[in-house]
């Protein structure tokens, strides 16, 4: 019998997604470059309850296995080994046959690719995956993006083993080919900075509080229970639970070294932000975060010649209890606006790009199986079922209802840590994108005036329509064409 659905790269993702596929009853096909890692997989699926499997011998024994029209989802490296393993797919494929890129891809090269297939007629989807090893075993986040053709083909596959929550799979047609890969670098964006958010509060509660691990484990237990539930609140309670297993002695979080890599999705995010003129800082205070983290050595010597506050409890008297919720809510609502600024970023493309990209249905889609899974995103899916176009998270009224009762908690949290030294990037840049957003007036009427004085940049008035510009001292001359020099703003 021909297979359902073929599965090529078989690192432990591929395996894992291979074996899901099969356990909601269709035949799979398996394919890799390594023979071993074939049997490893045939072995597997034999071994989790005879699941239908079967291996390949090469490129196109794998493809000849596969029912018309085919569909092949490949598990490789992003970049260059993705090029080679269609290149290698390709010779064996037909008009109407679908290959699904599950990898983490610059979303260019996405478009790319389809436009490169499109002349064999060959369908090209990229398919964001979220959920690591354990969610493509069990059921991840699927966000594809690729022609409705292909999309509707792939449907009873991804529908069945995507996580499964309360109003449906977590998975659904994104938009058009490219939209589902930039929708999951937005969701590793956000996800960057959820992280950071939680680290910081984590170094306030050891290093002000001077909580135990075991007592930091208890708070984030508790605040799984809250309006703060999330998987990343939930691992981090049992990462600080957890007894180092090599010593014998302490938690294995004390002798994890503080340097944090990366895989380049939080940079791509900042870059789209950028192109797209949409202010993302916590998103970016994530990122410079891990870029500090990982000059050590330098971190070490400076250590020894830079001098924090040597404040004391008498100057600063802290309350347990009030900094332990004023921390909760300062991450709460630092955590809504890391997703207004990844959301933003999404609705930005997609007006651009002409993708049509239903936020509502996205984060529906990030509700179950992906590693920001979290209680508010219900909130959030709500927000824009109420207002499909809405600019901002922010403008919601109830977001911003909820978000201005965390405003004293969180300046008296962001102030506790400037006051002890504790530096707070991502805490802080999410309270002030909440202020800038929140003010009719900002100080950019002088910025743009410096602008006009040295470069002779014009600048709109308050009182009157059109473009202007002052010869701010008898040193400034006549500029001409007030218009032109418009020309090349961004």
């Amino acid at each position: 019998m021909s297979c359902d659905v073929g599965l090529y790269g078989l690192a432990v993702m591929g395996q894992n997604f291979a074996l899901n596929m099969a356990s909601h009853g269709f035949k799979v096909c398996v394919g890799n470059r390594s023979p071993s890692k074939v049997e490893l997989t045939v072995k597997r699926a034999k071994d989790e309850g005879d699941l239908p499997i079967v291996g390949s011998a090469d490129p196109e024994d794998f493809c000849k296995q596969l029912s018309k029209p085919r569909k092949i989802i490949i598990l490789v490296m992003a970049g260059k080994p993705v090029d080679e393993t269609i290149a290698t797919l390709s010779q064996y494929l037909e008009e109407g046959d679908v290959i699904v890129d599950g990898g983490n891809e610059w979303f260019h090269n996405t478009l790319r690719r389809a436009k490169e297939l499109e002349s064999k007629g060959i369908h090209f989807v990229g398919m964001g995956i979220s959920g690591g090893e354990e969610g493509a075993r069990k059921g991840p986040s699927l966000m594809p993006g690729g022609p409705k053709a292909a999309y509707d083909l792939l449907e009873p596959i991804i529908t069945k083993c995507a996580a499964q929550v309360n109003d449906g799979p977590c998975t659904g047609y994104i938009g058009p080919v490219g939209s589902g890969n930039y929708v999951k670098m937005i969701h590793n964006g956000i996800e960057y900075g959820d992280m950071q958010l939680i680290a910081e509060v984590y170094d306030v509660m050891r290093h002000v509080l001077k909580m135990s691990n075991q007592e930091m484990s208890e708070v984030f237990e508790q605040w799984n229970q809250s309006p703060l539930a999330s998987y990343l609140i939930e691992i981090t309670a049992k990462i600080l639970a957890k007894k180092d297993d090599v010593t014998g002695v302490g938690h294995v979080i004390d002798y994890i070294l503080d340097k944090t890599g990366m895989k380049g999705t939080g940079r791509w995010t900042i870059q789209e932000a950028a192109e797209r003129s949409v202010a993302a800082p916590t998103i970016a205070a994530s990122l410079d975060s891990r870029y500090i983290s990982a000059r050590k050595d330098e971190r070490v010597k400076a250590s020894g010649l830079l001098k924090g506050p040597e404040m004391t409890a008498a100057e600063i008297p802290i309350h347990k209890g009030q900094l332990l919720d004023d921390l909760k809510w300062a991450l709460w609502a630092s955590k809504v606006c890391s997703y207004a600024q990844g959301l933003s970023t999404i609705k930005s493309c997609s007006d651009d790009m002409n993708w049509d990209i239903n936020l509502s249905e996205c984060v529906r889609m990030w509700k179950g199986g992906c590693i920001i899974r979290a209680a508010v995103l219900q909130k959030i899916q709500d927000a824009y079922a109420r207002d499909k176009n809405l600019p901002s998270l922010l403008l919601d009224p109830v977001i911003a209802g909820d978000l201005n009762n965390c405003t004293a908690g969180w300046r008296r949290a962001v102030v506790v840590a400037i006051g002890y030294g504790i530096s707070t990037p991502a805490l802080s840049a999410s309270l002030n994108y909440f202020d800038s957003y929140r003010r009719e007036s900002l100080p950019a009427n002088l910025t743009q005036a410096q602008r006009d004085f040295f470069g002779g940049h014009t600048y709109e008035r308050t009182d009157k329509e059109g473009v202007f510009h002052t010869a701010w001292t008898d040193a400034h001359k006549s500029i001409g064409d007030i218009n032109e020099r418009k020309a090349g703003e961004v």
